[in-house]
Order: C-alpha cells, then sequence, then structure tokens
C-alpha cells in the first residue's frame, strides 16, 4: 500500500475550501472585468533564462528549475508579472497598447510555510501595458478599493509609496550603491521592528545617523502632507525624488477626488516592495482587524521589465490579491460561509414510480439557472434531510405519492426552520416561480410557515 500523503507546502482542497476560493476568484473577475481588464493565461512552465534574475535574488533561490526531457533549462513561474512582461513582448503587435489583462492562476515558490503562505499558491493580477500615465496608477488604486469592498471589507487601508522618492533620497544622499540593501532592509520595518531595520542598514553601509535619518522618515505616521513634506526635504533638490513626491500628491487628491476615502489612502514611506522590477508607485493593502497578515493585495509600477525581452517600449503597472493569505484572514475574521455544495436545491426521491417527474422538474429547475440535485436513490427523509444538512443545501423539495396525488410540494428551508407547500402542476410553473423569487428577487415567500 503506498500511504496517501502530498508534499509539504501543497494542499488538497475539499469542497467547502474550494467552494470558497472559487467564490473569491469569481468577485475578482467581475471587478477586473467592470474595469475593462481582458482575462489570459501562460504556461505553468518558461525557459529558466525568462524568469531568473527578475524578481529578486530570494525569488531565484526559491524558484522550483529543473532540466526536461528535452534537456532544456526550465521554470516553474514564482509569480504573474514576469511572465506576463514576456508574454506581451511577444504578442504585442497582436494586442495593442495600452493593453488591460487580468490573470488568475497558481504560482510556486520554494520558500517556508507559515499561516497564509504556501509554496503553491494563487496570484489574482492585473495590469495595464503600455503607458507611462499616472491615471494607470491611479486606476490601480481604484481597483484595489473596489475590489476589497466587493470581497467584504471596510475597515482596510491602502498604503502607498514611490520608488522614485526613495531613489531620489538616496542619491540625494550619495548612497546610491546601497540602494537595494536599504529598500530590502526598510521593507522590513513594520515585520522586523525598527532596531532589526537600523542594524541591517547600518550592515549595509550607511553611516550610522543617516539610517536613522531613513528609520525616522520610514517609521512617520502623520498625515498624507506631513509625509510629503517630510519626503520633499529629504529629497532634497534631486530631480527623480522630486518627481516621485509631485507623483504621489497628484495620485493622492485623484484618488480622493475619485470617491476612495481619505481614512483608507496612507502614504508609507517605509514600504519598498522586495521585487527588484519597481519603478514608481507601490502600493500594499493591510487588513485593519488582521494586520499581522500582511498584506493582501500589492504591486506597483515596472517601466522597464519587458525590455529585457523587447526593445519596444512596454511600460507598466499593476497589481496582485493574494487569495491564499485573503482567505486565511476572511478564515480568522469569520468572513467565510460554511458550505460544501453549491446545490440550492434537494429534490429528495421518496417514490420510485416518480422517478422520471422527478428527474422532469430537476431539468425545469435547473432551466431557470438554479442549482439543483436529485437524491440518487429512494431512502427515508431523515437520511435525505441529514445529507443537505451536512451540505448546508437551504431548500429541499419533498414530493411523495400523497403530494403528488394533491398537486403540491412541500419545500422545506433547512436555513430558516420553515416549511411552505407550493401548487405543483404538471410543468413545475408554480415552482419555478417560487424559487425565482426566493433565489432571485432575495425574497422570502409570504406563504412560509414555522414548522
Amino acid at each position: 500500500m503506498i500511504e496517501p500523503r502530498i508534499l509539504s507546502g501543497f494542499r488538497d482542497f475539499l469542497p467547502r475550501e474550494m467552494m470558497q476560493r472559487q467564490a473569491l476568484m469569481d468577485t475578482a473577475r467581475r471587478v477586473y472585468q467592470s474595469f475593462g481588464f481582458a482575462p489570459i493565461d501562460t504556461p505553468t512552465l518558461e525557459y529558466l533564462e525568462i524568469l531568473s534574475g527578475k524578481g529578486s535574488a530570494e525569488t531565484d533561490r526559491q524558484m522550483y528549475h529543473f532540466v526536461d526531457n528535452g534537456g532544456r533549462p526550465v521554470g516553474m513561474r514564482f509569480d504573474l508579472t514576469v511572465p506576463l512582461a514576456r508574454y506581451v513582448a511577444q504578442h504585442i503587435n497582436e494586442l495593442g497598447t495600452p493593453f488591460k489583462r487580468y490573470h488568475i492562476a497558481p504560482v510556486w515558490r520554494g520558500e517556508r510555510q507559515q499561516r497564509g503562505r504556501y509554496r503553491e499558491f494563487v496570484q489574482c493580477d492585473f495590469d495595464t501595458i503600455g503607458t507611462r500615465s499616472w491615471l494607470a496608477d491611479l486606476e490601480m488604486i481604484l481597483v484595489i478599493n473596489q475590489l476589497m469592498m466587493a470581497l467584504g471589507f471596510e475597515r482596510f487601508q491602502i498604503r502607498i509609496n514611490h520608488r522614485k522618492l526613495l531613489n531620489g533620497m538616496l542619491a540625494h544622499k550619495g548612497l546610491e550603491q546601497h540602494s537595494l540593501g536599504v529598500l530590502r532592509a526598510i521593507d522590513k520595518l513594520g515585520k522586523s521592528g525598527a532596531d532589526v531595520v537600523l542594524a541591517e542598514l547600518v550592515q549595509v553601509g550607511l553611516p550610522e545617523v543617516v539610517a536613522q535619518e531613513i528609520l525616522q522618515l520610514g517609521l512617520y505616521r502623520g498625515d498624507a502632507e506631513g509625509v510629503l513634506e517630510l519626503a520633499e526635504r529629504a529629497v532634497g533638490d534631486h530631480p527623480l525624488g522630486r518627481e516621485g513626491v509631485a507623483e504621489l500628491r497628484e495620485l493622492l487628491r485623484s484618488a480622493l477626488a475619485a470617491g476612495v476615502p481619505a481614512d483608507r489612502l496612507v502614504l508609507d514611506i517605509s514600504i519598498a516592495r522586495g521585487l527588484d522590477y519597481y519603478t514608481g508607485t507601490i502600493v500594499e493593502t493591510q487588513l485593519l482587524d488582521l494586520p499581522a497578515i500582511g498584506s493582501v493585495c500589492s504591486g506597483g509600477r515596472y517601466d522597464n521589465l519587458a525590455g529585457l525581452y523587447t526593445k519596444q517600449d512596454l511600460p507598466g503597472v499593476g497589481a496582485s490579491l493574494g487569495l491564499d493569505r485573503l482567505l486565511a484572514a476572511m478564515e480568522d475574521l469569520g468572513m467565510v460561509a460554511d458550505k460544501s455544495s453549491p446545490t440550492q436545491i434537494l429534490l429528495a426521491f421518496f417514490e420510485p414510480q416518480l422517478q422520471l417527474e422527478y428527474l422532469r422538474l430537476a431539468s425545469q429547475l435547473r432551466a431557470m439557472g438554479l442549482n439543483v440535485e436529485f437524491y440518487p436513490e429512494p431512502a427515508k427523509l431523515k437520511k435525505q434531510l441529514k445529507y443537505a444538512d451536512q451540505r448546508k443545501i437551504p431548500a429541499v423539495v419533498l414530493i411523495g405519492s400523497q403530494e403528488w396525488e394533491q398537486k403540491q410540494a412541500a419545500v422545506k428551508w433547512l436555513d430558516r426552520e420553515v416549511q411552505t407547500t407550493v401548487p405543483l402542476s404538471p410543468d413545475g410553473t408554480e415552482l419555478c416561480e417560487y424559487f425565482r423569487s426566493a433565489f432571485f428577487a432575495e425574497a422570502v415567500s409570504p406563504n412560509l410557515t414555522n414548522v
């Protein structure tokens, strides 16, 4: 016998879990499409040279890669952005610009497993390619805001920074050679704390007085204008830094004008994002009721990534919703339904001689767009109700020989503990209309009575 088991960091999904994941992905698709983003897909495997050296030294270490049967070095995608850069470089003449896409698919990283973080996980990305307009950066923020609200969140913050500001600040202080080390250090501020970050800044080569100055800027948590004033002083007259500050100011003003509540927008100089390809706006989304879970939707602008594959100028901006991490948070916050079946109506099976009538009625209900399950064999009522209750099926239709003769169907609502009778005609019109009202109009029939 082979022991049934799976690799560490990978998971099976039971129906309840998969339904939660599917609902979240469906919501993301709906929001992305409402802004005009179109779906795409790319292969799981890419040539290794496509992926390596594009994210960070850490993602290179975490990448799953091997030599395939054809002797080719290949890698499994560690995110959806690097494959996107290859994709647009290869197909941009067919796609045109600006090109807006979303991509919901699994990625793989051989990292240490922890709560909400696995070695195989799904990302829900959206990106705009082919424009440097800051309006595309603004739209990224608007999509994140709309997506989080559509998922049922109200208490969250979109934390914003700008790589031009960070790079300009370091250049103003003559520290360009330490930029990657500095950015990676301050990006750990929320997770590791000030003392750890200060020590790391000194370790990468900064004088302690400069390290303290950068740390204090990252720790500042005042109003947005106060952050911008501090940032202006930190970048001095460096043109790149001042450009970043100006873009942040315009981005914030426009997001407020577009209806994003002011308390959801936070300028945070400590956000750097660990991936090397970011060049402009960077964002992270934090749940106020569960900050320890980390960012659940992150991204930013990357203007040079596609340049590794084409001479054509293809700047990009976008973000990714971390499905697994967000679902872990929603579980902790009690925001997911305890339901293991998509079935809305269970049609109970009592009388073998009525089998064809049951099948006909189930088909009529399905034709209305309802999810209807017909119990596969005659069984006692208790057994069939237990089956429905375990799967959180809300409604059970009961038609025995007596109900058939009286031309009535009994409907038992397990989620409301009520039962009613509905006229039963040969074409099932009344029962279909009853459930149309119950499920599509979100109205409970006035004929429902307590059991």
